[in-house]
């Protein structure tokens, strides 16, 4: 797959930066908090057969933010604009860690507009503790250099041994955490902890596949099992021995994850 282009989509508060590899149907990858589109590189190389767009959300990569305080739902408003500008009128939808929570309120307010949705490593809740656990975390995005938050960022993210093993791709994966935004990572936390998405799951009508690792220790699979008995019809899959980075640990899942968006 060739190199990608960079495009601009606009929304109602600014506009979203987006990624766009190949041609064909459209496929939208919405990345982790603190991170960026980039990220997805390694899938997007194996999703042959489709425009694979991975938007910066806001605030990240190379979008815009007003600096306000904003939620999880205009998130997922921010998507709706992004693709009217792209002129996509429905699109296959993948979302890992924060950009699952987001597609999936997405696909539970805008449901025609997904054919196909899948959700690795999220939630559409992170419980009754979740407000003050996510202040806290917001406060640590904002006052602790960057590079101090790296151990525990990798922690969750990976597996020790693959980690170990696969150093380049850990160090790309932090350098785009360390070109963050701390104020729009704190603001994204604080709209996390705040996110309650729980009435929209069984309005989701799109075929849905939930992955999540075996040791994901951020959103467990307990949250995930929440998601696949929620949403009419999905399927659950437990990675084994993978964390919370589980599609970026194995990109070979791009093949599952390619197969689900073809049955619909």
């Amino acid at each position: 797959m060739s190199a990608p282009l960079r495009l601009t989509a606009a929304t109602a508060t600014g506009h979203l930066s987006v990624l766009r590899w190949g041609a064909g149907e459209p496929i939208v990858l919405l990345h982790p908090l603190a991170l960026a589109g980039e990220l997805w590189t390694p899938i997007a190389a194996r999703l042959t057969g489709g425009a694979v767009y991975a938007p910066d959300l806001r605030g990240h990569g190379h979008s815009s933010w007003d600096g306000r305080p904003f939620s999880i739902a205009d998130m997922a408003t921010d998507l709706a604009h992004a693709l009217d500008s792209l002129g996509l009128s429905s699109v296959h939808l993948l979302g890992m860690s924060m950009g699952g929570s987001v597609g999936l309120t997405f696909a539970g307010t805008h449901p025609e507009r997904v054919r196909s949705l899948v959700l690795a490593d999220t939630t559409a809740w992170y419980g009754p503790d979740a407000v003050a656990t996510w202040e806290q975390r917001a406060v640590k995005a904002k006052e602790t250099p960057r590079a101090e938050q790296l151990p525990f960022q990798r922690d969750r993210w990976f597996s020790p041994d693959w980690a170990r093993e696969h150093a380049d791709e850990v160090r790309r994966v932090c350098d785009i955490f360390l070109r963050t935004d701390s104020a729009a990572h704190a603001a994204s936390s604080l709209a996390m902890g705040a996110m309650d998405s729980r009435e929209l799951l069984p309005k989701i009508t799109a075929p849905t596949l939930v992955l999540v690792g075996e040791h994901d220790y951020a959103t467990p699979p307990d949250m995930a099992r929440v998601l696949a008995d929620t949403i009419p019809g999905a399927t659950l899959r437990v990675l084994p021995d993978l964390r919370h980075m589980s599609l970026i640990e194995r990109p070979e899942l791009a093949e599952v994850i390619r197969k689900h968006m073809e049955v619909r």
